[in-house]
């Protein structure tokens, strides 16, 4: 069973910066990729960043690039988003998930292709 836990939100000014932590178990990181996905109120869940399962291959929100970093540590089985600059509109739940097929290095990172999730961790930015 997998098992993912979310943590490092938080209230942060316009302009700070944030680093959400996900630790897995039950499935190890050196063989699936991680996502991070965020949800405002009253909108879809959005795609935000991924990490392929050999760490080679990183995709990004267009909202995101050049603020938001994906990373993992192999060793301690976790994933991590560093978020910098932040803007109010970053509000949201963040969600990590794992994907669904092991060893994928495909151009597909929506929702459908990760199938565990984390409970989420609140972030909010102040103006």
């Amino acid at each position: 069973q997998v098992q993912l836990v979310e943590s490092g939100g938080g209230l942060v000014q316009a302009g700070g910066s944030l680093r959400l932590s996900c630790a897995a178990s039950g499935r190890t990181l050196s063989a699936y990729g991680m996502g991070w996905f965020r949800q405002a109120p009253g909108k879809e869940r959005e795609f935000v960043a991924r990490i392929s399962w050999s760490g080679a291959i990183l995709n990004y929100a267009d909202s995101v690039k050049g603020r938001f970093t994906i990373s993992r540590d192999i060793a301690k089985n976790t994933v991590y988003l560093q978020m910098n600059n932040l803007k109010p509109e970053d509000t949201a739940v963040y969600f990590c998930a794992a994907a669904r097929r092991p060893y994928y290095t495909g151009s597909s990172y929506g929702p459908a292709d990760f199938d565990s999730w984390g409970q989420g961790t609140q972030v909010t930015v102040s103006s």
